[in-house]
Parts: structure tokens; sequence; C-alpha cells
């Protein structure tokens, strides 16, 4: 028979799984504390298929093939979106999995639109060029940590900040767009303006819709469908186009609402005075 005294104490089981280099969490199950050993793998996946296709646009970019890391950086998007909700529906989710996502967001949003942009264009403005690229990069930084920090105490219907992976969107888009366009100034402002002003948004104050208020399970008019398809088609026209003017005007968005906020309250406060 065991006793108690013979059975390991939780100070030794944790010393093993240090040593053993197992991940362990601690989880409330009926109120209770169970500890549970290992990872989920279908959303851990996921979320390490994002970080490839990131590693795959650094790559692709420094040996100058643009176009598919700018759809890399797409496709990084598009995996880091499923991860989350498929922890979700399947109950996985876990801090290990939470961390994770957050240093493979930093690798595809915040290193790899910098460095395709700076590869891209950016390079052969020497110091100002790194400098540029340096804000991006800072700014997906500290947007991912201050994003982390927040959760569940900011309104779900905004982002404080421009969204990491909307900023790599129109960063990859600009690229994407204007791949084969011959090196000149105009190009080179309007790529300084975009990945600057990309890290400074997402460092800022300026609320963006999340659209996680949307009901997408609900019933909806038939012509919806035709809407979806017709968006679809316009996108497979001229993807680059596409998705680098919806990305911008986003990114633009949240400006724009927050100046037209300062003006009504501005209108508001002129009204009462006489």
């Amino acid at each position: 028979m065991t006793t108690r005294k013979d059975r390991p104490d939780n100070g030794s089981e944790s010393d093993a799984d240090i040593t053993s280099g197992e991940v362990v969490e601690e989880e409330l199950v009926e109120g209770a504390p169970v500890r549970r050993k290992g990872i989920y793998l279908l959303p851990n996946a996921l979320t390490t298929a994002s970080l490839f296709s990131g590693f795959y646009a650094i790559v692709s970019a420094a040996n100058g093939v643009f176009d598919n890391a700018a759809i890399a950086i797409f496709v990084s998007m598009i995996l880091d979106g499923l991860d989350g909700r498929v922890a979700r529906m399947t109950n996985t989710q876990s801090k290990f999995g939470e961390e994770y996502d957050s240093l493979a967001d930093m690798v595809a949003f915040g290193v790899a639109p910098g460095l395709v942009a700076f590869f891209w264009s950016l390079n052969g403005l020497n110091q100002v060029g790194w400098a540029i690229t340096f804000i991006y990069v800072a700014g997906a930084a500290l947007r991912l940590a201050r994003f982390n920090t927040q959760i569940g105490s900011v309104d779900k219907k905004f982002f404080v900040g421009l969204p990491s992976p909307s900023a790599a969107a129109a960063v990859a888009g600009l690229v994407w767009c204007f791949h084969l366009y011959e090196p000149a100034g105009w190009l080179t402002l309007l790529t300084i303006v975009i990945v600057g002003g990309s890290g400074m948004l997402m460092v800022s104050n300026i609320l963006y819709r999340s659209f996680k208020d949307l009901d997408l399970r609900g019933r909806v008019p038939f012509a919806t469908i035709l809407g979806v398809v017709l968006v679809f088609v316009v996108i497979a026209l001229d993807p680059g186009t596409v998705l680098f003017v919806i990305f911008l005007l986003y990114a633009l968005s949240g400006p724009g609402r927050a100046l037209m906020r300062k003006a009504r309250r501005g209108g508001e406060t002129g009204t009462d005075k006489t």
C-alpha cells in the first residue's frame, strides 16, 4: 500500500518536468486545479505554419522574390486567424499556445514585413532605410506586448492601435502591388510613409473597429452571398492592388474616425457656448 509520504510531492514533480523539458499547465476542472502535461497539437501546428510563412517571406525577400514574400505574409494572416478559432472550437486553449502565438506573430507581422520592405526598397537609403524599418518592427513588438496586457480590459468592439496583422497586410500589399515597378523616388517615399506610418499607428491610442461584434452565425438575405462572390471575384482580378487598397483604407479609418469624433465634439462645444 502506498502512503501519502511515499508519493512524490508537487515540488519533485515540477523538478522532474523541468529537467525533462515537458510543458506543464494548471487548469481548473470543476473548481479544482489539475495539472496537464504536454501541448495541444492542432492549434500549435497552425501557429507553426504561420511562423514558417513569415520565415519564408524573409528568405524570399532576401532572394529578391518579392511577390512570393508578400503572399507568404498574407498566408500567415490566414493561419493566424485560424489557430485561435480552432483552439476555441475544440476547447484547446492554453497559456503555452497564447505565448507561442504571440512570438509567431512578432516574426510574421513584425520582422517579416519590415525586412521585406527593407530588401525591396528601403535598403538603398542606408541609415534612413533601416531606421524606418526599425520603427515598424519596434512598433509591432510594442503593439503585441500592449495587446497581451490589455486582454479582458478593453472593449472587444475596438482595437487600441492598428492591429499588427493589418499593418503587415498594408506593407505586404504595397510590395505585392508595386514589386514589378522600376525604383523611383515617389515609390520610395510611399514606402517610407506606409512602413513608418504603420509602425506609428500600431503604438498609437487610435481606436480601430475589430468587427468581433459581427454575427456570422445568423441568417442573412440570399443576396448577401452574391456580394461575397463579387468580393472574391474583385480580389482575384488583381489581388495585390485590391488587398493593398483594402488594408490601406482600414489603416486610415482609425485616424479618420478620430478626426470626425474630434470635429463633432468641437461642434458640440461651440453650440453649447452660443
